[in-house]
């Protein structure tokens, strides 16, 4: 199996556009793995946001009887 790296555009129809001289070098009428990575930044934000709910939701149930738990 042969491998290419390359970075690719998606389109506002949302299809990926590949540069030209990398459609030239893949074989036509095959089927090709795709692997898609994208870069985190804003998803990095959802995960923060969504930690910091689920701490806060964490920490409601928790009162002033249940330190007890914590000397053990």
């Amino acid at each position: 199996m042969l491998k290419y790296e390359l970075t690719a555009q998606i389109t506002t129809e949302g299809k990926i556009e590949l540069p030209d001289a990398v459609l030239q070098q893949l074989p036509h009428n095959q089927q090709v793995k795709v692997i898609i990575l994208v870069n985190k930044s804003s998803e990095d934000e959802d995960d923060k946001a969504w930690n910091r709910l689920a701490t806060q939701q964490l920490l409601k149930g928790y009162s002033e009887e249940d330190a007890i738990y914590d000397t053990i």
